[in-house]
């Protein structure tokens, strides 16, 4: 209520209100100044609010006193329940705890005024989860309230907490959450087997390494805590087995050690061990982690394949050895109960299989070739037996057979065998060792001795000086070597083995002179070299063989021009017989032509008077015939061989043998004439060409030129 002491209650005064709410939330009665609110007010909305006040005159809308400024604040009442802003709430805690062990604390927020009254006073109380759970009714921590909580029994607890305002007292708003309390696992259960003993049953034929069972141990613990070990407890049988865990399903998985042989033992017991990895020591008084059962395994019998003696088989035979010898043979057997017989086969793979046979009920190995070490050192295959009642079942091995040498090749020198010595070697001095190669397979012990053959003993040059460790070393005899006198050596070296029987062979040693300094150092071995101690260098000899080129250039082209220029001297002559040359491309047959004309006819004249017209060719009308003298016997050619006969019987120094003597006497003349044309007539007009179409295909262009055409002067130009 506002109230001014110049108000005399006339109504000579108006009250005005302005400020924070004015108009809205409160208003003013402008004659008597009471102040009312208009709607509901929220401390928690707006705690308070600031307005003015002024007392106007009305008739002069003039301010009777200065406008005056007061504060309205909201009085709370508790018209807010306490609130869990984090709720839900989610919590765990170890099993097994003690009473009062910490799990969570909890919040409530109340909206209301602290400072004024129990309205903001919030008590924490457990409505749900009792008798497990305790809460401090002002902190709100929550604790365990039962000791050994065990996850394995509950692991998941809901509590319901409540929380009052006015300090829990009746009339008292109050919110409520939820807290969810989850058991975490401990290690405080050791493992145990459900039974305490395992039957397994395995086939005598199991692999090495395969599992053959499985075990298990039961674990109530969780995680980490319910890992388990397995182990075999030393004692009958234990040795073949061995145990390994199973990640994911924490089993015991039993794998075979050794093989397994039911007609060697049946049956095999032993103790298997299972413990935790991860031990809690809260919980060592409880008692030992671990547990333990028997094993018994049963070896069932199962039809075999039969079992060789030896893993593998190793033979050896000499090369040479004649075919069918027996060189050693495989054994193998079935163990099976009712033992069958076995029966055995080469495995054929390749031809190397052929060189030998084997006997199939005994199982002997025989040669089926002859062997040759230097071609093939060591034969492998394998051999399968295969049972007779069962030939299914077969094992196999492999077979081994080394050729042993037999010394039928003799030593041989290794390379080098070319050395050199120096012209200025001392006597003694070492110029080359060498060592000896034995095609044979040397056995140990192999010695070689090395000597010189007997005719170059008597020689002072060289001799071999054997070290008898398997070489030997050329030594110089003389003081000195000249490449003029000699450029190479050969030397005779005989290398003996020591096997038997004895192989020996004779070796060529070349040994070359070279020109060597004052250390011993080859400075060079070919022919240059002799040339050297005259004076000339190599520059020099290569100047003297360019000059000695350039010479011989010059001397062929001054010849060659020599040549060109007769020529050119007969070319330019006054007497041009070009226009006389008739150029054909015919071509005679050459001297295997036997055909084309009679040879015979130029050695024997009787020939030509008998066979005048060609053989090869069938002639036409002869137009003209050349008629020749008939041949009188050939007096001067006999008479000249005779000459020369009688010459060589008198001869001394002929030999006491028939030979055969050429003489190069063409005789006085040739029935075929001159074929010149120096003897000819003098003009074509004289002459006739007829007896050219006589002579063949060969000489028909000649024929058609001066055969049929006459003779005109007034043509020529």
């Amino acid at each position: 209520k506002l109230h001014s002491d110049l108000d005399k209650g006339v109504g000579t005064v108006k009250y005005t209100l302005s400020g924070d709410g004015a108009g809205t939330v409160f208003t003013i009665d402008e004659t008597t100044g009471d102040i009312h609110a208009i709607r509901s007010l929220d401390r928690e909305e707006k705690p308070f609010y600031t307005l003015r006040a002024q007392a106007v005159d009305v008739d002069t809308k003039k301010p009777l006193e200065p406008e005056s400024e007061f504060i309205i604040k909201v009085q709370d009442i508790n018209d807010n329940e306490p609130k869990f802003l984090d709720g839900p709430y989610v919590a765990s805690v170890p099993e097994m705890s003690p009473v009062g062990a910490y799990v969570l604390q909890v919040k409530a927020t109340d909206a209301d005024d602290p400072t004024y009254g129990n309205s903001a006073r919030v008590v924490y109380s457990i409505l749900q989860g009792q008798p497990y759970f305790s809460i401090d009714p002002k902190t709100g921590v929550i604790r365990t309230a039962l000791p050994n909580m065990d996850r394995e029994v509950k692991e998941q607890y809901q509590v319901l907490i409540q929380a009052k305002d006015m300090g829990g007292q009746l009339g008292g708003l109050a919110g409520t959450t939820t807290v969810n309390i989850t058991l975490t696992d401990v290690n405080d259960n050791p493992p145990r087997f459900p039974k305490s003993i395992f039957h397994l049953k395995v086939p005598e034929t199991s692999h090495v390494g395969s599992a053959i069972g499985r075990i298990r141990a039961v674990d109530p613990d969780f995680g980490k805590n319910a890992e388990i070990e397995y182990n075999i407890v030393p004692g009958d049988g234990g040795n073949l087995f061995d145990i390994t865990t199973d990640e994911y399903t924490q089993e015991g998985v039993i794998k075979l050690k050794k093989p397994l042989d039911f007609e060697t033992k049946k049956a095999y017991t032993f103790k298997v061990e299972a413990s935790n990895l991860h031990l809690d020591h809260r919980f060592h008084s409880v008692g030992p982690f671990k547990d333990t059962a028997t094993v018994k395994i049963n070896v069932l019998d199962m039809d075999e394949p039969p079992v060789f003696s030896k893993p593998m088989y190793t033979m050896e035979v000499y090369e040479d050895t004649p075919v069918g010898t027996i060189i050693g043979a495989v054994t193998a057997q079935d163990l099976d109960a009712g033992s069958s017989s076995v029966r055995y086969f080469m495995d054929w793979k390749n031809d190397v299989d052929s060189y030998f046979t084997i006997d199939a009920t005994e199982g002997t190995i025989a040669t089926n070739e002859l062997l040759d070490r230097e071609s093939t050192a060591q034969y492998n295959f394998s051999v399968i037996a295969s049972k007779v009642s069962n030939p299914l079942l077969t094992s196999k091995v492999n077979v081994i057979i080394n050729v042993l040498d037999v010394n039928e090749f003799p030593p041989e020198i290794s390379v080098p065998y070319e050395t050199s010595v120096c012209e200025n070697a001392k006597p003694g001095q070492v110029i080359q060792t060498i060592t000896a190669t034995d095609k044979d397979l040397s056995p140990a012990g192999q010695r070689f001795s090395f000597k010189l053959s007997s005719e170059a003993s008597n020689k002072p040059n060289f001799t071999v000086h054997d070290y008898r460790n398997n070489t030997a070393g050329i030594e110089t005899r003389r003081n000195g070597y000249s490449r003029r006198q000699q450029e190479l050596y050969f030397l005779p070296v005989v290398i003996e083995d020591s096997s038997y029987p004895v192989q020996s062979s004779t070796n060529t040693l070349t040994i070359r002179v070279c020109r060597c300094d004052s250390d011993g150092t080859i400075q060079s071995c070919n022919v240059e070299a002799i040339f050297l101690p005259v004076g000339l260098s190599t520059g020099a000899l290569i100047a003297i063989l360019l000059c000695i080129v350039i010479l011989l250039v010059i001397v062929v082209l001054y010849v060659a021009l020599r040549r060109q220029k007769k020529k050119d001297t007969l070319m330019t002559s006054k007497e041009d017989i070009r226009d006389n040359v008739i150029h054909y491309d015919d071509e005679g047959g050459g001297e295997e032509d036997t055909q084309a004309f009679d040879i015979g006819a130029l050695r024997n004249p009787k020939v030509i008077e008998d066979n005048k017209i060609r053989r090869d060719i069938k002639p036409d009308t002869l137009r003209f015939t050349r008629h020749r003298p008939p041949a009188e016997d050939n007096t001067d050619i006999r008479d000249f061989i005779n000459q020369r006969l009688q010459e060589n019987d008198v001869d001394p120094s002929a030999p006491p043998y028939d030979s055969l003597a050429t003489y190069a006497y063409e005789g006085n003349g040739s029935v075929a004439e001159s074929l010149s044309s120096i003897d000819s007539l003098t003009t074509e007009a004289d002459q006739d060409y007829d007896y050219l179409s006589d002579w063949g295909p060969r000489f028909k262009i000649l024929a058609d030129m001066f055969g049929e055409e006459s003779y005109n002067p007034d043509k020529v130009t």
